[in-house]
């Protein structure tokens, strides 16, 4: 079996720089880490995670704790998933996905936490391990989420800018920091552009923003953009102004929000505001974890620079 010592010499180095490289690597060297890596790799030599939690009096284990109803099989997770897994894998956790029901069950050493409400808040000061947020919040909580006003703003442009004379917000019909900015983001630039906002809120289900089309589409004349807070509420608007006969781009724009998916199977093709979900996920995990190795000390918040992705639905297709 191979050993701490054989690895050491392997990359010419002491046992105690193995040690490091293993438990602390960011207090190591780029090129150490790279030395010992690849003797590791060479010799096939796996670290005792097991000895190694119990040595710092840890698990090993992050737990992944949703406080929403979600479809954790929708791409927009998965990719968020595979995010934060990937990344605690490097550090030798693993990650537990848990609900509510199941949230005290098993040990581990912290918690990321999505789907926070404001009737959440009480229990979360009550956690005595350390967690971060999947999302924007104003509670002064560490988090990690897309700049959501810069991202409206953004498709609020693109749609003046494509010649679209009338711009409706379609939002999502929820009372949390994430909305309130994307709606800031769209209210500011209308008035920057000394435009009227008109809002409109939905559950995001889009079979609820196709059927805003069915009813009011005649409220809604030539040269009208619709800006949505999600690609489901966008794919509805789409699918009830193509119901109605309109022609989209070339009448009515369309432009969602988060890019993963859902806007490449709408047709036409979603203009859309895409989020760097996966990134997001793995920076949740290093948050966290430098939280978990700094004793819980505050992390404060990481917003992601969101990019506009122009498609057929506001574009015409050349």
């Amino acid at each position: 079996m191979t050993t701490l010592s054989d690895v050491a010499k392997k990359a010419n180095v002491s046992k105690m720089t193995v040690s490091r490289v293993i438990n602390h690597p960011e207090k190591v060297t780029d090129e150490l880490k790279e030395l010992v890596f690849k003797a590791m790799k060479d010799l096939d030599y796996k670290p005792n995670v097991a000895a190694k939690a119990l040595a710092n009096n840890r698990t090993q284990v992050i737990k992944f704790f949703i406080l929403e109803e979600i479809d954790t099989t929708e791409p927009y997770y998965m990719n968020l998933l595979m995010g934060i897994s990937k990344e605690l894998d490097k550090h030798q956790y693993s990650l537990q996905l848990v609900t509510e029901n199941s949230f005290d069950l098993g040990q581990s050493d912290g918690y990321i936490i999505t789907g926070m409400r404001d009737e959440d808040y009480p229990w979360i000061e009550r956690l005595e391990k350390p967690f971060v947020l999947f999302g924007e919040n104003r509670y002064g909580y560490d988090f990690v989420d897309t700049d959501n006003a810069k991202g409206t703003e953004l498709s609020t442009e693109h749609a003046i800018s494509q010649g679209y004379e009338k711009i409706v917000y379609v939002g999502i019909d929820v009372k949390e920091p994430f909305e309130f900015s994307r709606e800031s983001g769209y209210i500011n630039t209308m008035q920057r552009y000394q435009k009227v906002p008109e809002i409109v809120r939905f559950n995001n289900r889009s079979h609820f923003s196709y059927q805003f089309i069915a009813d009011k589409f005649l409220r809604y004349p030539k040269k009208t953009a619709f800006v949505c807070s999600s690609d489901r509420l966008a794919i509805g608007i789409e699918r009830g102004l193509q119901a109605s006969k309109a022609k989209v781009p070339e009448d009515y724009g369309v432009i969602g929000f988060d890019g993963v998916f859902l806007d490449q199977i709408a047709f036409p093709k979603l203009t859309t505001v895409k989020q760097p979900v996966f990134e997001m996920g793995a920076a949740c995990a290093n948050m966290l974890l430098n939280k978990i190795k700094q004793k819980g000390a505050p992390q404060g918040n990481l917003l992601f620079e969101a990019s506009l992705v122009v498609r057929g639905s506001t574009e015409k297709d050349k």
